[in-house]
């Protein structure tokens, strides 16, 4: 386990992410965010039509070939399958309302009168502290989250923290791909490698099989991967280093607080992560590889 020089160990900025990520990812799951986006117009049938708006909103009314550099991940196709008509059905300031008064609504539902608890509110400060000192140069979905207003409530405070800190990870995460020399596609194909997820779930992303394929061929040319698809030792390494290599990129922020304040917040966080999983409303699997990174 890294150790960083003021004693921060990469292990629990990992866990601090774990924590934080669910918080942030009702936003894509909940029914009352769902009703909000239908109330807008889009449609619900499925996640993607307002997962790639409500997320994009920040940057502002940018089109497909930067939303799809920021995400990364995803197939340029499927960004511009739902960005091209999104801004179209509402603008992006309206998007930017609507999410929070989604997640408000979300929020109340799953933690019932947790949601004004003192413990909440004590989370919600420590966590905007380490969201606050996050620099963002570099960093655009951070930035851009960074830019929008602070909401007065502890717990949306908390979700607003929570998702400027999971997307200046994920934009340090990138860096640490680009750096590993993982394209988009082979990003996912390493990840599944290593067992991260299923190959069905990274499917999502809406790469095609012939993609897929020529991207594992690319890897495996590299020792990377095997031709089954299973990662090589090297290709193992390659992925531990890019995650431990994240890490160290979203460790900054924790450093506003002091270690005793950071196991506070881990504390803290503890008992609205549970409720949150236990509100089945998230995936078991997710491309993120948490629990299994």
């Amino acid at each position: 386990m890294v150790k960083h020089d003021d004693g921060l160990e990469s292990g629990r900025v990992r866990q601090l992410w774990h924590l934080l990520e669910p918080l942030h990812a009702v936003l894509y799951y909940a029914p009352e965010v769902f009703e909000e986006a239908a109330a807008l117009g889009y449609a619900t049938g499925e996640r993607w039509p307002s997962y790639f708006p409500y997320r994009a909103a920040p940057l502002g009314a940018v089109g497909a070939g930067r939303v799809a550099s920021a995400f990364y991940s995803f197939s340029p196709r499927m960004v511009a399958e739902h960005i091209d008509p999104a801004w179209k059905i509402a603008g992006p300031e309206a998007l930017t309302q609507v999410r929070v008064r989604g997640i408000d609504r979300a929020y109340r539902a799953i933690l019932g009168d947790r949601t004004d608890s003192p413990e909440l509110a004590e989370a919600a400060a420590l966590a905007r502290r380490a969201a606050e000192s996050a620099d963002t140069a570099g960093r655009p979905l951070a930035a851009a989250n960074a830019a929008l207003d602070w909401p007065e409530p502890p717990h949306l405070q908390l979700w607003h923290a929570a998702t400027l800190l999971r997307e200046h990870r994920g934009d340090g995460h990138i860096a640490a791909l680009l750096v590993a020399g993982l394209d988009p596609v082979e990003s996912l194909v390493s990840f599944a490698a290593i067992g991260a997820a299923s190959v069905e779930r990274f499917e999502s992303r809406g790469w095609s099989p012939g993609e897929w394929a020529a991207a594992r061929d690319r890897l495996t040319a590299r020792g990377l991967v095997d031709a089954d698809g299973t990662a090589t030792d090297a290709g193992r390494e390659l992925r531990r280093t890019v995650e431990e290599h994240t890490d160290r990129l979203a460790a900054a922020p924790w450093r506003a607080m002091t270690l005793e304040e950071v196991d506070r917040l881990v504390e803290l966080l503890g008992e609205f992560w549970v409720a949150v999983l236990s509100s089945g409303l998230l995936p078991s699997e997710t491309t993120l590889g948490i629990g299994k990174v």
